[in-house]
């Protein structure tokens, strides 16, 4: 796993999704002065295998949520409108 600033990003994009498709490389997107990680460049395939399973992290196996049967929420009332 490699990080990259935004600039090198842009310059060398092809070039990165050549390696990110041809050798599974990964990439960190840093931005900012101060190298701030906003984004992750990763094969697809990859990504097709992590949405199988969601880690809660922090709280995994600490809790649980049900609803009842009857339960209803407009999408106003979701939003806070």
């Amino acid at each position: 796993m490699q990080s990259i600033q935004v600039g090198q990003l842009k310059s060398d994009f092809s070039n990165i999704l050549q390696l990110v498709q041809q050798e599974g490389e990964t990439f960190i997107v840093e931005y900012g002065k101060n190298h701030k990680k906003v984004a992750m460049i990763i094969p697809y395939d990859a990504a097709l295998d992590q949405s199988q399973e969601r880690v809660f992290g922090l709280y995994k196996n600490r809790g649980h949520v049900k609803f009842n049967d009857d339960f209803e929420m407009s999408t106003e009332e979701l939003l806070g409108l």
